[in-house]
């Protein structure tokens, strides 16, 4: 088993940036794919990002892609989401998953693959 700890959100203004950062404890976090989902108010919870267990393969949904990038530190035990020109669409509850049952790409992309939430980080980004 492994818990996830998510930290870093807040409030900023449109075209700001901030990095989110989850943290991970208990079994080992190399070897799980782990990806960043986003819940908007009365929204479903969608992927945005996710990386594979290594860090070699990512994803990025469109919506994000050359504004976003996920990373992971294998050897901290953390997971990093950098967001840049940040948008008011981006603002969410910004959870952290991880999963064991990754395929041959290492990336997880559908929220069932996923077993290990965080409670999640809030982000708001004022207009």
């Amino acid at each position: 088993q492994v818990q996830l700890v998510e930290s870093g959100g807040g409030l900023v203004q449109a075209g700001g940036s901030l990095r989110l950062s989850c943290t991970a404890s208990g079994r080992s976090f190399a070897t799980y794919a782990t990806g960043w989902f986003r819940q908007a108010p009365g929204k479903e919870r969608e992927l945005v990002s996710a990386i594979s267990w290594n860090g070699v393969n990512t994803y990025h949904v469109d919506s994000v892609k050359d504004r976003f990038t996920i990373s992971r530190d294998n050897a901290k035990n953390t997971l990093y989401l950098e967001m840049s020109s940040l948008k008011p669409e981006d603002t969410a509850v910004y959870y952290c998953a991880a999963g064991t049952d990754w395929p041959t790409s290492g990336l997880l992309l559908t929220i069932r693959g996923y077993d290990y939430w965080g409670q999640g980080t809030r982000v708001t980004v004022s207009s």
